[in-house]
């Protein structure tokens, strides 16, 4: 390297995701081809999409200006969306955590590990929705079906992060208790436990966000909540009652982000 080479300032180049350039462009080639064969071989009816653009106009239209005049019947269904997402998101945190325990490889034997992480799977395999069906089938039209169904779902997510966060805890406090003759609950109170509440306590209020939109999704199907009402609206073509409860569907979620921001800044 002569001294003019060694002077000039170096460059640095991001090294590619896939440093064979075969690979690489061979893969973006065959997800071309995939993406123009998909788009190709969808059966899009051209002519139903231009016959529904005037009515998609018709009914933003007629949603145009909300109607609150029946604000009773809104209130009384977010109340029981609301109840529906409290006590489900109670329910699911609460029966999240032995399953996360049972579901971490570092402190559950094989057996029990197996069985946990079969139950987080299979609680998470299943939309709210199809869920929501089956328990309506089950128990009947209502808030009880919503509640089941969003208690399994809750259970499936924050049980499998909750799992993971523990498999990434700091294994010396563990070590120390186990040293000092301390039980397997004893050392899961006060050597795991501190150390994932603060994540635990950050899972319980997005699930809460989360279960408060699912709640108005799952009473589409007859498990309760504002969902029952806003499919009522659609299906009388009432769309300016139905965009009123949309606005307030859109308000509430807001202001729930908004406490549980103020929630972790005063918790952290």
């Amino acid at each position: 390297m002569t001294p003019t080479e060694s002077s000039a300032p170096r460059r640095w180049k991001k090294p590619p995701f896939i440093a064979n350039p075969l690979v690489r462009y061979g893969i973006l080639i065959v997800a071309a081809a995939y993406l123009i064969w998909a788009f190709g071989s969808l059966p899009f009816n051209w002519a139903r999409i231009s016959e529904g653009v005037p009515r998609a106009a018709r009914i933003f239209s007629g949603g145009f200006p909300p109607n609150f005049d029946r604000f009773e019947l809104l209130l009384t269904g977010f109340k029981e969306s609301f109840q529906i997402a409290i006590l489900a998101t109670l329910l699911g945190v609460l029966l999240s955590i032995p399953f996360a325990v049972m579901a971490a490889r570092n402190i559950a034997p094989m057996p029990i590990y197996l069985v946990g992480r079969a139950i987080i799977i299979v609680s998470r395999s299943f939309h709210p929705v199809i869920v929501a069906i089956l328990f309506v089938a089950a128990v009947g039209f209502g808030p009880l079906a919503g509640i089941l169904t969003l208690t399994l779902y809750s259970i499936g997510f924050v049980g499998k992060l909750l799992a993971e966060e523990i498999e990434e805890i700091e294994w010396g406090q563990v070590e120390a208790m186990r040293a000092s003759g301390a039980g397997y609950l004893a050392t899961l109170f006060y050597a795991v436990f501190p150390q994932i509440l603060p994540r635990q306590i950050g899972l319980s209020m997005y699930q809460l966000d989360s279960n408060l939109r699912a709640s108005a999704v799952v009473g589409i199907v007859g498990a309760g909540g504002i969902g029952g009402t806003l499919m009522n609206a659609f299906g009388r073509y009432d769309y300016d009652f139905a965009f009123a409860i949309l606005l307030v569907i859109i308000a509430v979620i807001l202001l729930s982000e908004g406490i549980s921001g103020w929630v972790r800044k005063k918790i952290w």
